[in-house]
């Protein structure tokens, strides 16, 4: 990816508004667009030997909040809250029907109508992409959020 371009993603990440309840961590985005140019690999989950899009989008939060998400996008699709599109943030989770099956893509919304994702068909590599494209626009399944606790989860054995 070109530098200028780089610069320009991480500048819009960088004067997102200010984070609300359950928004999702800046850092998501941010990591996410620092693999860009990263190979593409069907079943794929590290950026040295290859990414798929649910493999990118697992290693993106397993990294920045240690959150383990299955490694299908259908599956994540489950354990995620479903937003409304016009409530997206930077670090959501868009979804699309790209085998005509509900969920069989998925990337991480960068704001502005643009996403981050591992792409099999076009590049075969990570790239940003526009909701707006055709292509996006008309395989929209839907949008999501992964919420991440607040607080770290009390154990099930009292302390004594």
């Amino acid at each position: 990816m070109k530098p200028v371009v780089s610069l320009f993603l991480l500048a819009l990440l960088l004067l997102a508004p200010p984070a609300l309840a359950n928004a999702p961590s800046d850092d998501i985005p941010m990591y996410a667009v620092s693999l860009i140019g990263s190979p593409y690999r069907l079943g794929g989950m590290t950026p040295e030997t290859g990414l798929d899009c649910s493999g990118f989008v697992g290693h993106v939060f397993k990294q920045v909040t240690g959150i383990v998400l299955p490694h299908r996008s259908l599956d994540i699709s489950e354990v995620a809250q479903p937003l409304e599109p016009a409530d997206l943030l930077p670090g959501d989770l868009v979804f699309f029907n790209t085998l005509n099956r509900a969920f069989s893509h998925v990337g991480i919304y960068l704001g502005e109508n643009r996403f981050v994702h591992a792409s099999s068909s076009r590049t075969n590599k990570v790239m940003v992409s526009s909701l707006n494209d055709r292509y996006w626009r008309t395989r929209f399944d839907g949008a999501r959020r992964i919420v991440t606790p607040d607080e770290p989860v009390a154990s099930a054995i009292p302390l004594e």
